[in-house]
C-alpha cells in the first residue's frame, strides 16, 4: 500500500472549498455535513498544495497525475516485492489498472523504468474499469501464469482522485469531491505448488458482472477536457444488487454458502454503499469493519481500496489458515467483481 505525501484533514478541505469557492448556501451545507460530519478523517492527495485541489487545467491535471501516479504506485510495487522477497530481475509481468488518468503509454512504461524490470516483461495497462480495477487486475495475473510460468506477475491499482476533483454546483460532484483520496496498492502473484497465490492467500477463482443497463448511474465523462464523475444517489443499492449477484454465482460454483466466509474484504465506496452491502449479503456491519476504517482514514480511493482492506485483514494477525475469504468490488459500468480466497 501506498499513498502520495500530501495529507490533508476533512477540516482542512472544507475550510480551503469554503473560502476559495463561490459556493451557494446549501453547498457551503453539503460540504460541512460530508467533511465535517461524515466519517473519513482526513485524505491523502496527489497534490503539492491545497490550491492544487481546485486546478481546472486539463493540461496540469494530467501531469499531476502522471507525477503522484507513477511515484505512488512505484512505492507500493516496491513494498509489495520486498514482502514477497521478490527481486526486479524476477517479474515476468506486470499488469497496471487505473481509471483516473490517461496517459499513453500507459503508467507500466513508466512503473517499468523506475523499478528497472525487464524489457522482455509480459504487460497490460487497464482502463475504465473504476473502483473495482483491482481484481480483474488480479484475475488478469492469474491468466498469466497459467498460459506459461515465466516467473511471478506484478500487479498495481493506483489512482490519483483528486486530479479528477471538478468544481461545480451539482450535490453528486459536492459529494464525490469529499470523499474521494488518492493511493496505490500492489500484489505479487506466483504459483503454489498446486494453485496460485498472493503472499499468504491463495487465490481460489473468480467471478464478475457487467449491467450496462446502469451505464449513467456511475461513470465519469469527459467535459472540458476533464473527467467528471456521474455518482447517481442509487450507487449504493444498485452496487449492493450486483456485488451480490457476483458474490452469490461465485459461492453457488464452489458449492459455498455465506457462512463459509469467514473474511469480507468489500470495497469501502462510503458508509452508505457498506451498509447496503452489509444488508444484501445478510452479514453484520461488524465483518466489514476493516472495509469501514480504511474508509475512515483514507476515503475512497477507488480501485486500491479493496486490497487496502485485504492488507489490513492481513495484518490484524486474526486470520486462520483455511480460512476463506471474499473480495468484492463494483465499479463504473456498471460493473461487480468477486474473488474467493483462502489463508495458508
Amino acid at each position: 500500500m501506498a499513498t502520495p505525501p500530501f495529507y490533508a484533514t476533512q477540516e482542512e478541505v472544507y475550510e480551503y472549498f469554503a473560502s476559495h469557492l463561490n459556493l451557494t448556501s446549501s453547498e457551503l451545507d453539503l460540504y460541512g455535513r460530508i467533511l465535517l460530519n461524515g466519517k473519513i478523517k482526513g485524505r491523502y492527495l496527489g497534490i503539492d498544495n491545497h490550491a492544487d485541489g481546485i486546478d481546472t487545467d486539463p493540461d496540469r491535471l494530467i501531469a499531476r497525475f502522471l507525477k503522484f501516479g507513477r511515484a505512488t504506485a512505484v512505492d507500493a510495487a516496491r513494498k509489495a516485492m520486498a514482502d514477497a522477497g521478490v527481486e526486479a530481475g524476477e517479474i515476468a509481468g506486470l499488469i497496471v489498472n487505473t481509471c483516473t488518468g490517461y496517459l499513453c503509454p500507459g503508467l507500466s512504461s513508466y512503473i517499468s523504468t523506475d523499478l528497472g524490470l525487464s524489457t522482455s516483461i509480459r504487460f497490460q495497462d487497464l482502463m475504465g474499469m473504476g473502483c473495482g480495477g483491482a481484481i480483474p487486475n488480479i484475475e488478469a495475473a492469474a491468466g498469466m501464469l497459467a498460459r506459461s510460468y515465466e516467473g511471478p506477475i506484478l500487479c498495481v491499482a493506483v489512482e490519483i482522485c483528486s486530479a479528477t476533483i471538478f468544481p461545480s454546483h451539482e450535490p453528486e460532484l459536492v459529494v464525490s469531491n469529499s470523499i474521494f483520496g488518492d493511493g496505490a496498492a500492489a500484489v505479487v502473484l506466483d504459483l503454489a505448488p498446486d494453485d496460485h497465490a498472493v503472499g499468504k492467500t491463495r487465490i481460489r477463482d473468480f467471478a464478475t458482472g457487467l449491467f450496462p443497463a446502469y451505464r449513467e448511474e456511475l461513470c465519469y465523462h469527459s467535459q472540458g477536457g476533464r473527467l467528471r464523475n456521474y455518482l447517481s444517489p442509487r450507487v449504493p443499492v444498485i452496487g449492493a444488487q450486483i456485488v451480490q449477484n457476483v458474490a452469490s454465482r461465485l459461492l453457488n460454483r464452489q458449492g459455498l454458502s455465506r457462512d463459509d466466509i469467514g473474511w469480507w474484504v468489500v470495497h469501502p465506496g462510503g458508509t452508505a454503499v457498506l451498509e447496503q452491502v452489509a444488508k444484501k449479503l445478510e452479514v453484520s456491519l461488524e465483518a466489514l469493519r476493516f472495509s469501514y476504517q480504511v474508509f475512515e482514514n483514507f476515503g475512497n480511493m477507488s480501485s486500491p481500496s479493496v486490497l487496502f482492506v485485504l492488507r489490513h485483514i492481513l495484518d490484524s494477525g486474526l486470520t486462520k489458515p483455511g480460512q476463506k475469504g471474499m473480495l468484492l468490488s463494483f465499479g463504473a459500468g456498471f460493473s461487480a467483481f468477486a474473488a474467493l480466497v483462502e489463508w495458508q
